[in-house]
């Protein structure tokens, strides 16, 4: 491989093994504000444990995805300067305004949470974390926004590279005011399946029962309104992905030829190099409805589109690779649905307070930890992946923007120590999440003791 396969091998490594830890932090930061907020209000014990128990899961995903997210930030010089000399304009202020607004809001309070038990009056030490969800929150606003212009560009004129000329257009790019409710919704899933996998486990064993059974429903609500909500503003986002990226969307659905009314694929087998379908299983009219909003919309297939794209931007290949593009929609789908019916299930298993009495039903609940993670890969793929050969649609595909002078040595050898890092990383996190996620809640009443580090509370 040479260095452009090498840096974007790197780059889906790290961005893929980083945005595992995003989604936890950004869900987990509101479900813990939530359990906090009850205990505030109603002053029960059980509540504070059960916050600082989740609290402490999420300290150490969130230490962990801090850690993995610098590395995007060097990659782009390192290995994409002139994407970075390109964009740089543009990116500069949603980045800055990440880091200096929405990051020290979570970095800030996140430490007076942490610090400030018994020490800040309840309902003070509560804002923290209600800032911090917040944080978070506009943390995944502006680095969308950010990755919204790469998916289609405004608020910028062309003067031998991208220069901003509308931060507001680029704040509200349609593509970002459809991703960011679809991505918010989608944490709040992750952070769902997180409450119930581990409650779930000390349920199974009949432990603090006052604690995990709140817990456990705390987690299937956030699961259904998350997928429920992500299902709803999925459809928003593929009617805009059809206007600002029909390739997309036809690669999605490996919809060749355009169609009046276009069928849904549920199931396709195509050429090894992606090129064409050799069998398909199609429910009629449903993607019309999906990509128009019609169920006798008109949808453009890839051969018609690719044709397009040659006469707009020149001679060349326009086409994602289809197989990836295919199968990583569905994924994404598949992968949040089995979430969504087990917490369904679950919910009707422990509805008034039933325990289920199979021990293969807790493993389920347990196991379904690793759906969201799957989804959320699988997700990020499609979107990356879908836009290709394109690093910023219609302006710069990317081989333009591998940076010219390091060589595919240097690459491979970054790439390497990456992978291996990350690996070991991943040891760590696993080991962590599931050492604390298995110890017990922390008693009602803990002795102070000034010495004892803020993390062990």
């Amino acid at each position: 491989m040479d260095a452009l396969d090498l840096a974007r091998w790197q780059f889906g490594v790290t961005t893929v093994y980083h945005f595992l830890f995003v989604p936890v932090t950004i869900g987990m930061s509101l479900l813990v504000a939530i359990l906090q907020t009850a205990w505030v209000r109603t002053g029960k014990p059980h509540y504070k444990r059960a916050t600082k128990f989740w609290g402490k899961l999420l300290l150490i995903n969130f230490a962990m995805g801090v850690v993995t997210g610098i590395v995007q930030e060097f990659q782009f010089g390192m290995n994409w300067s002139s994407y970075s000399r390109f964009v740089g304009d543009i990116f500069g202020a949603p980045l800055a305004m990440e880091a200096l607004l929405a990051f020290f809001l979570e970095s800030t309070f996140l430490g007076l949470w942490i610090f400030g038990w018994d020490r800040l009056p309840k309902k003070v030490h509560l804002a923290c974390i209600w800032i911090v969800a917040v944080g978070t929150t506009l943390s995944a606003y502006f680095i969308l926004a950010a990755n919204s212009f790469m998916q289609w560009p405004v608020g910028y004129k062309l003067n031998g590279r991208a220069e901003l000329t509308d931060f507001g257009a680029v704040l509200t790019n349609k593509v970002v005011l459809a991703t960011f409710p679809h991505t918010i919704l989608a944490c709040w899933l992750s952070g769902g399946v997180i409450l119930m996998a581990v409650s779930a486990w000390h349920l199974a064993r009949g432990r603090d029962l006052d604690v995990f059974k709140p817990s456990m429903r705390l987690g299937i609500v956030a699961v259904l309104i998350g997928f429920v909500g992500v299902f709803l503003s999925g459809d928003t986002l593929g009617k805009v992905m059809t206007e600002t990226q029909p390739m997309k969307m036809a690669a999605a659905e490996a919809l060749y030829e355009t169609a009046q009314p276009a069928p849904f694929s549920l199931f396709t087998i195509g050429t090894l190099d992606g090129t064409e379908p050799i069998f398909q299983l199609d429910v009629p009219g449903v993607l019309s409805f999906l990509a128009t909003g019609s169920f006798d919309g008109k949808v453009e297939g890839i051969n018609d589109l690719q044709k397009q794209y040659e006469q707009r931007f020149g001679p060349g290949d326009y086409r994602p690779f289809i197989p990836i593009t295919y199968w990583g929609f569905r994924l994404m789908i598949g992968f949040g649905g089995l979430a969504f019916l087990i917490a369904l299930v679950m919910l009707w298993l422990t509805r008034r307070g039933r325990m289920p009495e199979k021990a293969w039903i807790w493993k389920v609940a347990v196991w379904a930890v690793v759906l969201p993670f799957l989804a959320h890969s699988f997700g990020w793929i499609f979107t990356e992946m879908g836009r290709q050969p394109w690093i910023v649609f219609s302006l710069m595909q990317t081989p333009a923007g591998v940076s010219p002078a390091v060589g595919a040595g240097t690459v491979l050898t970054s790439l390497i120590v990456f992978t291996l890092l990350y690996g070991a990383l991943a040891v760590v996190e696993v080991g962590l999440m599931i050492k604390y996620g298995r110890q017990a809640p922390p008693p009602e009443e803990e002795p102070r003791d000034e010495d004892t580090l803020a993390f062990a509370y």
